[in-house]
């Protein structure tokens, strides 16, 4: 079976961790803490877990002249994601994140976004051929919303699917919205969006259909341990997820998107598509870290297959 085309365009950061007995009070230092990295950002997050669920991926995005930009561009060549289009950024460094992570699992986070904050719509401009050529189109709120505004509606001219993770949550315009296919919240930015706070089956419906109103055609809210509830074309059920321990929850819903984008490319009807994308979101909370996660194409089928 061909690979369905998967196009991201978005962030790509590198994750600093510091893992301490307790967050530091300002002014405060603490001692004995454990120091690691690890591949992220949610655009790169979402290309690497689209890559191994089994889709054929062109990664649009920006990073610095360093060795944190050098290091995420092989990275993702060794996952087979095209890298053609990230271009190196000739005045800001890559995008970091600093993560202080207690006893509890408790954090503390503060993101340099550097050249994430770059990519233009003229870059999206330049690439319009590309984004034309392929299946579905993948965004997330770390870049310049106006950026994600002109790949919206460049997709949309050419009828490519259009997925935005409204994450970082932030409000966003109608004139945005009209040009989105699938619209992928979670509680948080459901109730940004659509003003209604969302906890359970009943205040997603409320939710989803203000975004249904505002031009978007399909809605999916995500809601953690209880699974994801969608509304497409006049139908709405709420698909269970799936019950694991879970170890770190870092980038789940950045693995939700990638595998959904596979399966809907390839031509799985939204309720499949959303179990598919539960079971990649489920299998990736079992692991550290945030593409280190990602599950391939096998681990996902097999989790399916025997849950």
């Amino acid at each position: 079976m061909t690979k369905p085309k998967i196009i991201v365009v978005g962030s790509s950061n590198t994750d600093m961790i510091i893992q301490v007995p307790r967050l530091p009070k300002p002014g405060e230092t603490i001692l004995g803490g454990k120091f690691s990295t690890a591949a992220g950002g949610k655009g790169a997050n979402q290309a690497v877990a689209a890559a191994r669920a089994g889709g054929s991926v062109n990664f649009i995005a920006r990073v610095g002249k360093d060795m944190f930009g050098e290091k995420a561009i092989e990275a993702f060549q060794k996952d087979g994601i095209n890298i053609e289009n990230i271009k190196k950024d000739p005045t800001e460094p890559s995008g970091v994140a600093e993560i202080f992570v207690d006893q509890n699992g408790e954090n503390s986070i503060a993101v340099a976004s550097g050249a994430n904050l770059n990519i233009s719509p003229a870059d999206i401009t330049e690439v319009e051929k590309i984004i034309a050529s392929q299946d579905i189109l993948v965004m997330q709120l770390e870049i310049p919303v106006e950026t994600v505004k002109a790949a919206a509606e460049i997709a949309r001219k050419n009828g490519v699917k259009v997925i935005l993770n409204p994450a970082p949550a932030q409000k966003l315009s109608d004139d945005l919205l009209k040009n989105i296919s699938i619209i992928t919240p979670n509680e948080i930015e459901s109730e940004m969006l659509t003003g209604i706070k969302v906890v359970d089956e009943v205040s997603a419906r409320k939710a989803a259909a203000v975004l249904l109103s505002k031009g978007v055609e399909t809605v999916v809210i995500t809601l953690g341990p209880q699974g994801a509830f969608y509304t497409s074309n006049g139908k709405s059920e709420l698909i269970p997820g799936f019950k694991v321990e879970a170890i770190d929850a870092t980038a789940a819903g950045d693995v939700f998107n990638g595998a959904l984008a596979v399966a809907l490319g390839e031509k799985f009807s939204i309720n499949k598509a959303i179990v598919f994308a539960n079971a990649a979101a489920a299998l990736a909370v079992k692991k550290l870290g945030a593409q280190p996660s990602a599950p391939d194409r096998d681990s996902i089928n097999s989790f399916v297959n025997t849950e």
